[in-house]
């Protein structure tokens, strides 16, 4: 079962070809860049960026994908290169009749095509879906409808062409997910089968950060600069910042406090303060992050007796909040799971394949196209 994913939920745009859990190409557009001067993602130009570039990414993906097709697209590309018109490397050119031709015969090899319609930026979003509706009609496929924290949590599933690394499910797992815009602990009991335990109930983890990050003046995407200062002092704990409901008995977690308690502590202090002590608050605010993090998961573990984790989201590429995992798991005697490559814990469209591949399975497809639409903040 091949498919083509599609993935705009935020600022990257992203398209994949997957086959079951193998992802056979990848193509992701950051715009990153176009953000960094506003200091967080501006929706109408992540909308507009998603716009311009969708196509070219859904384009490289196939074109990437080919080696691996087998049958007629393979000759129809073997005779064609003999003829010198029809190179695969023609799929860039939108305008030309190769692109067209080829893509036409590269689409024959698709089965479905998947798509996040939720949660995230809503008109973000609609520009995926209404590809994928484009799509869906021009070439007679299925939609496979796909929540994009699934994707997170099925990206440590995920394998490379050669099917690599070979990772058997073993359910029951906690699913913890962190990112810039989630933070959750997720009982994941099957394929398709998720419970949420715990949420934030105002900042996401990664979100924390890249507020930190702007009040210390680092700019943006913060996350990486904190991690780095963090790591030129050890990863410290110096100022000993609060660790938000860390008494309480739910597994939800609150991380604006700690934002708060940054800013008044740069605020009371002397104007050089923060340029004195810049790698010490990095680090310091840092870990107040991720042992809140693991506070919460250790009491899930707990209450659940589940002891093996999934973990995904952007900020899980972070080495530090990995090692403190694996040292909870240690202590329990469970097992840990990452993406087994880092461009599967930022937004992808492969691990949305790889989560639609179930999805497909399972029978779950888009009925009705016309009101098939964005589902800004969908949950489990």
């Amino acid at each position: 079962m091949r498919i083509l994913s599609i993935e705009t939920s935020c600022d990257e745009t992203a398209a994949a070809v997957t086959e079951g859990r193998k992802v056979l190409s990848s193509s992701v557009y950051s715009q990153i860049l176009l953000h960094k001067k506003w200091g967080g993602v501006v929706p109408s130009i992540a909308k507009k960026a998603h716009q311009e570039r969708i196509d070219l990414v859904i384009k490289d993906a196939i074109s990437k994908s080919a080696k691996n097709f087998m049958g007629p697209v393979k000759s129809f590309l073997s005779v064609s290169a003999r003829h010198g018109n029809h190179d695969l490397r023609a799929v860039g050119n939108p305008s030309s009749l190769a692109t067209h031709k080829i893509l036409s015969y590269l689409f024959n090899e698709i089965d479905y095509i998947a798509v996040t319609y939720g949660p995230g930026l809503a008109i973000a979003l609609e520009v995926g879906i209404d590809k994928a509706k484009e799509l869906a009609k021009k070439y007679n496929k299925k939609i496979i409808p796909v929540n994009h924290m699934e994707g997170h949590i099925y990206a440590s599933f995920a394998q490379n062409s050669a099917g690599s690394p070979k990772r058997p499910f073993k359910f029951p797992y906690l699913a913890l997910l962190v990112s810039g815009g989630h933070t959750e602990i997720v009982l994941w009991e099957d394929y398709l089968k998720f419970k949420v335990l715990g949420e934030t109930v105002d900042d996401a983890a990664g979100e924390a950060l890249d507020k930190a990050a702007k009040l210390l003046g680092l700019g943006y995407p913060g996350g990486p600069v904190i991690e780095r200062l963090a790591k030129s002092v050890e990863n410290k704990d110096f100022f000993k910042f609060p660790r938000p409901m860390r008494r309480s008995n739910d597994l939800n977690y609150s991380f604006s406090g700690l934002k708060t308690s940054l800013y008044y502590l740069s605020k009371d202090s002397n104007s050089n303060f923060i340029t004195k002590n810049l790698e010490k608050l990095a680090s310091s605010f840092q870990e107040a992050v991720f042992d809140s993090i693991v506070i919460k998961l250790k009491k899930a573990i707990e209450q659940t007796g589940v002891k093996n984790i999934v973990v995904g989201g952007g900020v899980v590429a972070n080495k530090r909040l990995r090692n403190l995992l694996r040292g909870l798991v240690k202590e329990f005697k469970g097992d840990v799971i990452f993406p087994p490559q880092k461009y599967l814990c930022t937004d992808n469209a492969a691990m949305i394949g790889v989560a639609a591949h179930f999805k497909a399975e399972a029978g779950i497809l888009v009925k009705d196209l016309k009101n098939f639409e964005r589902q800004p903040r969908l949950s489990f």
